[in-house]
């Protein structure tokens, strides 16, 4: 049995912002997803112990006032959420994440921040990211890439953009249809998959640094994009 017929481990973060290195998580969750059964899951509201920004509640909805009144404190759900990931991995499922490299960096840095272990020190998943693989499959393609227009373009339902759950179970069914539509995905094992999906996001990254680098009044932007997948390393003092 191919991989993508076996279940799934969803995963997204809905944040404080953009920057995984300093923002919060607000909302995240942990979906297993395919294999023939029913999807089931786990969503947390964390109390990011700062601001949460207007322009990010008008993208997810989840004000500072709610956060602080009804969510739980943030290293309680970075623990929880980690340990929800190991232990997915540890049973065999693969992380899907859209844009894998925001997310997990972001879960790792705020593993660190509230002296939780991070998720790379207890297990060494394999990651797919629908975005990676899209890009690498249907390269040409005009228009956006983001999980919405994923799902438009692979006919996904995807009812409510910005909700951890709904784009965790979206990821799933996304790298589920590219799989099925490109098989030469799905004869892959899945360690030769996240093997060529590294090297894939830095060509794919470094295409995007150098347009960027060469593109009026955006040259600034080039020095923050990253070339690693599915991590970006953390900073550690020597």
């Amino acid at each position: 049995m191919t991989w993508h017929r076996k279940p799934l481990c969803g995963f997204d973060i809905e944040s404080t912002g953009v920057d995984p290195e300093t923002d919060r998580i607000v909302t995240v969750c942990v979906v297993r997803y395919g294999g023939g059964a029913v999807t089931v899951g786990r969503s947390w509201l964390a109390d990011p112990g700062v601001e949460i920004p207007e322009g990010a509640t008008g993208i997810h909805g989840v004000t500072t006032a709610h956060a602080r009144e009804v969510g739980r404190p943030a290293a309680a759900v970075v623990e929880e959420v980690t340990t929800a990931l190991a232990d997915a991995v540890t049973g065999g499922l693969p992380i899907v994440a859209m844009n894998a490299q925001f997310d997990l960096t972001m879960l790792d840095r705020e593993a660190r921040r509230h002296g939780v272990v991070p998720l790379m020190d207890r297990v060494s998943p394999y990651v797919l990211d629908p975005r990676v693989l899209d890009r690498k499959v249907d390269r040409y393609r005009k228009g956006g890439r983001t999980l919405t227009d994923l799902c438009g373009h692979y006919v996904v339902q995807l009812d409510n953009a910005h909700d951890a759950q709904a784009d965790a179970i979206a990821a799933c069914a996304v790298t589920w249809k590219i799989a099925n539509r490109y098989r030469a995905l799905q004869r892959s094992e899945l360690g030769e998959l996240h093997g060529a999906q590294i090297e894939w996001a830095r060509e794919q990254n470094a295409g995007l640094r150098d347009y960027f680098a060469r593109t009026e009044g955006k040259e600034a932007w080039a020095a923050g994009v990253r070339l690693e997948w599915p991590l970006i390393p953390a900073w550690t003092a020597s």
